[in-house]
């Protein structure tokens, strides 16, 4: 990954398992290649859509090689190394440098959350022992906590951290971090459904759900807008929102799994607790995935 941040749109890259809950490094390859093909700006592999939550660190540094060498340095290679104990994130993302990821995505503690000094020394420990860039990742509803103001502020000045993932769909928190917005620190949209508005305050791309499915509309969109296009990257942002909203009908990945095997990407099933969706929601996510024409 350059020093300078990406732009454009960064696929949150789903993980294919095989049938017996193991990493399909097949299908894997075969996704890495349609992102390639159709014009992704960045893969960020195992975060939440890639369900690292429920894989060993030996199958996280398995896709981290896999993938690099599978892009061979075309696009970014992006790995999530988040952990609630700040020496496993900080073991994990020396595992991937070395490895050749280009960058990281580093998360706030959930669970045990921690107080204002303790969240920025999560991120800083990390920072400051690696040669990559970092990217803060700011998600209350899955961590239970927020990356504050204040730390935003500081954090943006480290050298080594060069942007963050926003994705609290608090479009008033966006503006207050937009602030220390800079060439060496950027915002990526965490959500699908609010691209265009982050775009509006000054984000350089979207860290992207939608981006499995929709990867050249999603990379349309933030160009659109970024190259000055702002009604057509409006338009194709609410063309796609009907199913941008069913792609989270039930907690992610389980919809865009079910949307990538609808589109015959074969990406298998997800590991507990994540469980199939509902037959309804699965007929609703079918229909948005066709009025789109992406089925």
């Amino acid at each position: 990954m350059s020093r300078i941040p990406v732009r454009g749109s960064l696929v949150a890259l789903v993980t294919p398992f095989h049938e017996d809950g193991s990493v399909n490094f097949e299908k894997l390859g075969e996704l890495i290649d349609f992102h390639l093909e159709n014009e992704t700006d960045a893969l960020v592999i195992l975060g939440t859509t890639g369900e690292s939550s429920t894989m060993s660190h030996e199958e996280d540094n398995a896709v981290c090689e896999y993938t690099v060498k599978r892009v061979a340095g075309r696009i970014p290679v992006i790995c999530g190394s988040g952990s609630n104990d700040t020496r496993t994130m900080l073991e994990k993302s020396l595992s991937f440098e070395r490895l050749g990821a280009d960058g990281l995505l580093i998360i706030t503690p959930y669970y045990n959350k921690a107080n204002e000094e303790g969240i920025y020394r999560h991120f800083a420990t990390v920072a400051d022992a690696v040669k990559i860039p970092c990217i803060l990742y700011n998600v209350p509803g899955r961590t239970g906590c927020s990356i504050s103001e204040a730390n935003v502020a500081r954090l943006s000045k480290h050298p080594n951290i060069i942007g963050i993932k926003e994705a609290s769909g608090n479009i008033s928190y966006a503006a207050k971090i937009a602030r220390y917005l800079s060439d060496d620190f950027v915002m990526y949209s965490g959500n699908d459904d609010m691209i265009v508005p982050m775009l509006a305050l000054g984000a350089s791309g979207v860290i992207s759900v939608l981006a499995n499915v929709a990867p050249r509309e999603t990379h349309r969109m933030v160009t659109d807008f970024l190259e000055g296009r702002v009604k057509e990257a409006r338009d194709l942002q609410l063309k796609l929102l009907e199913v941008t909203n069913d792609l989270f009908i039930e907690v992610n990945p389980i919809p865009v799994k079910e949307a990538l095997n609808l589109m015959g990407k074969d990406v298998g099933g997800y590991r507990l607790p994540l469980c199939p969706m509902t037959e309804a929601h699965r007929e609703t996510l079918r229909r948005s995935m066709a009025a789109a024409g992406l089925i």
